[in-house]
């Protein structure tokens, strides 16, 4: 199953570089990074916001595992978000090309 998983970073440094430890990792066929996002929380018992970058992960469900623990790894956040959803369609040369940009290197 594709999924897309959704991650939030503290800056653009941390999103570059989660971005490129999955992709280069073959974790993700593809990571955007989008800029500019508003987040409302609560943490610690109190609302609380932050200016972050949101990654849009592209993989399949066999990998999220990994994934996670990549993203913890590299992420400075105590509990980074990290949620996976289903694809439940696209175009089928691109399903494609996300399965054959996470085949191990040969």
């Amino acid at each position: 199953m594709h999924i897309v998983i959704l991650i939030t970073a503290s800056g653009r440094k941390e999103a570059e570089k989660i971005a490129a430890g999955l992709v280069e990792g073959k974790l993700a066929a593809c990571v955007n990074i989008i800029g500019g996002v508003k987040s409302f929380f609560w943490w610690q018992g109190r609302l609380d916001s932050a200016r972050e970058m949101l990654l849009v992960v592209k993989s399949r469900r066999s990998k999220l595992n990994a994934i996670v623990k990549k993203v913890k790894s590299l992420h400075s956040y105590e509990v980074p978000e990290i949620i996976a959803l289903p694809i439940i369609g696209g175009e089928k040369k691109y399903l494609r090309w996300i399965d054959g940009s996470l085949e191990a290197k040969r």
